[in-house]
């Protein structure tokens, strides 16, 4: 069947459906780019901020290059600006910076999310509103016509099918993306607290 017969038979809510399933596609691509580790914790980062404190060489314009360079750098640059007001503060600095980074990392995730629960409901009305036009048709009509009743009954499976089509890759890409932010945001806490106890004096030598 092509592909335009095939949107036909679902009945005017294919186009919500499919309108979904773009919207979709978009968010995942977007946050597949956005996740990448490397791009939320550059490699070295950390030991190449402990040195720099270290040769009391992170002035104004480090520090800023720093915060705008990566999620990860905006944390630990909240620390540095408030090193100097001991450790809660420096703290304190560093958990607020994180939340607004983890509201950055989770940015359209929740759209993703709605897009993985309506999709069935959406296939879902469709099917009622498909069986709807075969008991109006049985009604006006009786039973002799199958193609009236064909229509009906293919707008019902058309419609549902699309829908678990789309919600089935949005709530598993949903789901890995959530965990993704999981993982970054902890890894991006324990650079942060490994520099905080190296600013403090709890952790000896070089941070690796």
């Amino acid at each position: 069947m092509p592909v335009f017969d095939f949107i036909s038979s679902g009945g005017w809510i294919m186009w919500p459906i499919i309108g979904s399933s773009i919207l979709a596609a978009g968010i995942i691509v977007d946050r597949l780019l956005a996740l990448r580790k490397q791009q939320i914790l550059p490699r070295d980062l950390l030991p190449q901020v402990w040195r720099l404190y270290q040769d009391n060489q992170l002035d104004g314009n480090k520090v800023r290059s720093l915060r705008d360079g990566s999620p990860l750098g905006a944390v630990l640059s909240a620390g540095l600006i408030n090193r100097h007001h001991g450790r809660e503060i420096m703290k304190e600095a560093i958990t607020e910076a994180g939340r607004q980074e983890v509201y950055e990392l989770e940015r359209n995730l929740q759209a993703l999310g709605t897009i993985a629960q309506i999709s069935p409901l959406m296939g879902l009305l469709g099917t009622v509103l498909g069986m709807i036009k075969v008991f109006s048709a049985i009604v006006t009509q009786g039973v002799g016509n199958p193609g009236v009743l064909a229509g009906g009954i293919s707008e019902a499976l058309v419609t549902t099918a699309a829908g678990i089509c789309v919600a089935i890759p949005a709530l598993i890409f949903y789901r890995y993306f959530q965990s993704r932010v999981d993982y970054l945001v902890l890894k991006m806490e324990e650079d942060a607290l490994r520099l905080v106890e190296g600013i403090e004096g709890d952790r000896e030598g070089e941070i690796q």
